[in-house]
């Protein structure tokens, strides 16, 4: 069985229209989508249908519960909340109400799929550190773990009592005996420095995870968000690749 797992699409049609097709050609069985459809984009409508198209495995990103009227959005920076209140007034009744009946976290034969941490995932708190690490591997359920949320890709690793390892890298081979929280970086708005879109790729059989990025039409999303009246910035970062 294979996955494709696909985080933070932040309403970038184009970039999302890339990756489906790239997940199509790599033949994944089932895909897993890990939140944040909305914000940032100009296409929050187009990707949400398609993303409810593509898969039954979905959860809820801190945009996607901002957009719907059920987290708090006055921590998010000045761009960020103005992107949500922009998608508020042009989310569907049809969509938000989708958005609202999302869960925060799910698991499928031993996976977890959550968008921010196994252990508070409606907290929106990030990865950062190693001791955020080592309280997301104390509440995981199981072997292993996808997230999104921070826009960087990386792959955690713990061994019994040992100490969790952090490796930047875009495969590996899963060892028994180890577990794996692992971040497959974002669709829509990476931060990394690379700028194409990311999603993730695992082969259940011979345990096999592999980063795929993948290059999409980032002039007309940018276009889109200028046009639509969203903070210029939005654009701009979009060929920063943070």
């Amino acid at each position: 069985m294979k996955w494709a797992i696909l985080s933070d699409v932040h309403g970038n049609l184009e970039a999302l229209h890339a990756v489906i097709a790239d997940l199509r050609r790599e033949s994944a069985d089932r895909i897993a989508f890990l939140g944040d459809a909305v914000g940032y984009g100009a296409n929050p409508n187009e990707c949400l249908l398609l993303l409810r198209e593509l898969t039954e495995w979905m959860v809820a990103g801190n945009h996607d519960y901002g957009a719907a009227g059920l987290t708090d959005i006055s921590y998010f920076n000045p761009a960020a909340k103005a992107a949500i209140l922009w998608t508020e007034k042009k989310l569907s009744a049809e969509g938000r109400a989708y958005l609202r009946g999302l869960p925060l976290l799910s698991q499928v034969v031993g996976i977890t799929f959550v968008h921010a941490t196994p252990h508070a995932p409606g907290e929106w708190n990030y990865i950062f550190t190693f001791p955020e690490a080592e309280e997301a591997f104390r509440a995981l359920v199981g072997e292993l773990a996808f997230i999104g949320h921070s826009h960087s890709p990386l792959i955690l690793a713990k061994r019994g009592d040992e100490k969790v390892t952090l490796y930047e890298k875009e495969e590996a081979t899963l060892e028994k005996g180890i577990r794996y929280i692992i971040n497959v970086g974002s669709v829509g708005q990476p931060r990394d420095g690379n700028p194409k879109a990311a999603y993730g790729l695992y082969d259940e059989a011979g345990r096999k995870y592999l980063l795929k990025r993948v290059p999409y039409d980032m002039p007309t999303a940018q276009k889109k968000i200028i046009s639509a009246g969203l903070p210029r910035s939005l654009a701009q970062r979009l060929s920063e690749g943070t």
